[in-house]
């Protein structure tokens, strides 16, 4: 169900590009996560984000495959995957929202933009709405997203077993990168 409202964004971001929008799209863009705790520190990044950004009414979305995470230590990886965000049952995670401000955005000027983005994260079909701070820099027609933000592995069903708990954060820190150029 959620990923036919994702296809459905997708589909009517396209269709809404034909009529006087400016869509700007990524398929590598990059999400890196940082889990910092007493035993061991844990880092993964994933350089296969799709992401869609809709400049005439801010509509934002990104969908990514959570196996498509790479760790430096292979069981890492594995726990990750199977036991944590149950990637087999779980395949993706995915963000809908928009840019609030994006009126105040000019694309025909070289700049940095402070923007908020607000929408659904959806992870393991748990839909939060979060509201987070980014910028948006323009440089020659093309288009760089980021943000910062932390997510609570709890608030989306992440339960991490005891024997696990001093080596990964309960709170982990999201970072998001996607350089969108026009479609």
């Amino acid at each position: 169900m959620k990923m036919n409202k994702l296809i459905l964004l997708f589909s009517i971001l396209l269709i809404s590009h034909a009529a006087f929008s400016q869509l700007y799209i990524t398929r590598n863009g990059q999400i890196r996560f940082f889990s910092q705790a007493p035993l061991e520190n844990i880092e993964a990044v994933n350089r296969q984000v799709n992401a869609a950004l809709n400049t005439s009414n801010g509509e934002f979305a990104f969908r990514l495959l959570m196996r498509a995470f790479s760790f430096d230590k292979a069981l890492m990886q594995e726990h990750f995957n199977d036991n944590f965000v149950e990637s087999h049952k779980y395949p993706n995670a995915m963000f809908q929202g928009n840019v609030l401000n994006i009126e105040a955005i000019n694309l025909n000027v070289n700049g940095q933009y402070n923007i908020t983005v607000e929408g659904d994260l959806t992870i393991k079909d748990v839909t939060r709405k979060i509201s987070e701070p980014g910028t948006l820099t323009v440089k020659d027609g093309v288009i760089t997203g980021e943000s910062v933000f932390k997510v609570s592995l709890a608030d989306y069903n992440v339960n991490i077993p005891n024997r696990y708990i001093r080596n990964i954060a309960g709170e982990i820190e999201i970072f998001v990168n996607v350089e969108l150029r026009e479609r």
